[in-house]
């Protein structure tokens, strides 16, 4: 296939806010593919590189200016080919190959081929074809079911898999894909409701957890191997020992575990998340912070255990299946796994209590789950739903403005966006309240390393940064686009576990506003 069929494709759907078009002008594109093109257009209409990044920068990308092709001559393998040689370049002088080979693309694309490379390979190509309208494009490319799909894709950790799958046998290429030991999952997620009332009214009676502001792992074991991985799959073994040395000690053969891992204190209230996330970022350091700052972590989920996937179990059932395995529980005691604090029960009044007694404890909240709902990874389903005492969202820096006075140098006044379906955020407020110096110095490195464009004091940033925000309430605003702006919103840290995608949505800033603009 050309680039240009995947080039217009691509227009088509970033000139529609139709889910149902976007996903038929996808699908369409997708099934014209030949087997070793699917990979790549996947990739491509997705929004991103089968290389992941390649080293080209956006000042180094909008300096190469080459003169339009006049017709379209590029494939989708030759393309693809020539950033895996961008991407394989190292060593003295890479950094100007990686331009030659780019500016050898260019002169030959054409005027729209042309804009769609740069945009991919600055990652601003958001024509909101997110996994999941691109998972449902696959199914009805490929005929098969859209939940087939992502079941594939969530297993194997890449939809481009199971798009092959999928389209060399069907329904019974996605049914091969098993659980495998030590190749993370992408983790289930929640989505938000007020209070436990509106949580008992939506799922009937539910278990009860505490919400911990912890970092999300996940513990793989088969025998004397144990691996921990965190919500974006990085593995993190060598950072908690303790862990490890947890896991070695459970009276199992294999077995994948979901929880939270968190510092606590000496009175066993929780340290803030950037307390906790120091144990993930110095590797030279961990003996001396395993000392100083040691986790627990509070299990909540089993997914596997002995040759077995539990993933389609009930929630109640993997839930006895992992107070058996983690043994009675016991006082909170640093270094150990423990099973989360959890009721199951149907009377508001009772989860209300548990969700005081969890706030009183300095969680954040509980998070109420539906008893016969199975582990849907890398979904926020209906049937996990988030009950926090503080509006907070989590929102993604599209902008900084640069500081003045003590803060003169730094990039200060966050624009701040939720996420949208069509995949462009939607700004909701700017706000420079709540930083320190130093992560005023922090954010200031991290933002200019994604900027993508200045206009006076005001520094445009890739979208990839998420950053958690209290604020007091949102109004009717006509100056923002969502029609709602934030209340006194202030900085509570970035959520550097956390992908652009798995921000808040407008949906969710809506309901919390009880508008449905």
């Amino acid at each position: 296939m050309l680039l240009e069929r995947v080039a217009q494709a691509s227009e088509r759907v970033s000139a529609t806010s139709s889910r149902r078009e976007k996903v038929a002008l996808l699908a369409a594109c997708l099934a014209e593919l030949v087997a070793d093109e699917v990979p790549i257009g996947v990739a491509f209409l997705s929004g991103e590189l089968r290389q992941g990044r390649i080293g080209l920068g956006y000042a180094a990308v909008r300096a190469i200016a080459m003169p339009a092709a006049a017709s379209p001559s590029l494939s989708l393998l030759e393309v693809d080919q020539a950033f895996d040689r961008i991407a394989n370049s190292k060593g003295p002088g890479s950094a100007a190959l990686r331009e030659r080979e780019l500016a050898s693309l260019l002169a030959r694309a054409t005027a729209l081929e042309a804009g769609f490379l740069r945009r991919l390979v600055l990652g601003e190509l958001r024509q909101g074809a997110l996994e999941g309208v691109m998972a449902d494009a696959v199914a009805q490319a490929y005929g098969v079911a859209p939940g087939s799909v992502r079941r594939a894709a969530m297993l194997a950790g890449d939809l481009r898999q199971a798009a092959l799958a999928a389209r060399a046998r069907g329904e019974a290429g996605l049914s091969e894909f098993k659980l495998q030991l030590f190749r993370p999952l992408q983790p289930m997620l929640a989505q938000s409701a007020a209070d436990p009332s509106e949580a008992l009214a939506r799922l009937g009676d539910a278990a009860f957890e505490v919400k911990l502001d912890g970092a999300r792992v996940q513990v793989h074991r088969h025998e004397r191997e144990v691996r921990v991985y965190t919500r974006q799959q990085n593995e993190v073994t060598e950072a908690v020992p303790e862990l490890v040395e947890a896991a070695l000690c459970l009276p199992a053969r294999a077995f994948v575990l979901d929880g939270e891992a968190i510092a606590l204190g000496r009175d066993q209230r929780p340290l803030p998340f950037q307390v906790t996330m120091r144990r993930f970022g110095r590797r030279l350091e961990v003996q001396a912070l395993q000392r100083t700052l040691p986790l627990t972590c509070f299990l909540f989920d089993l997914l596997h255990l002995d040759g077995v996937d539990t993933m389609a179990l009930a929630q109640n059932e993997r839930a006895r299946l992992l107070l058996e395995l983690l043994g009675a529980p016991g006082e909170p005691e640093i270094g150990r796994v423990l099973p989360v604090p959890r009721i199951v029960t149907g009377d508001a009044h009772s989860a209300d209590a548990f969700l005081q007694s969890a706030l009183n404890s300095g969680h954040e909240g509980v998070v109420a789950k539906a008893l016969a709902a199975p582990y849907e990874a890398g979904s926020r389903g209906a049937s996990w739903l988030k009950i926090k005492r503080a509006h907070t969202l989590d929102l993604i820096v599209l902008a900084a403005e640069w500081g003045s006075g003590r803060r003169r140098g730094f990039l200060s006044n966050l624009h701040l966006g939720a996420r949208s379906e069509s995949g462009d955020p939607i700004m909701l407020g700017k706000t420079f309240k709540g930083m320190t110096d130093e992560l005023l110095a922090w954010q200031t490195a991290q933002l200019l390393a994604r900027e993508v464009g200045r206009e006076g004091a005001t520094v445009y940033v890739r979208p990839e940064l998420v950053v958690e925000v209290a604020f007091d309430g949102l109004q009717t605003s006509s100056h923002y686009p969502g029609g709602l702006a934030l209340r006194f919103a202030r900085i509570k840290g970035y959520r550097t576990d956390k992908r652009a995608d798995e921000a808040d949505t407008i949906e969710t800033v809506r309901a919390l506003a009880g508008t449905n603009k």
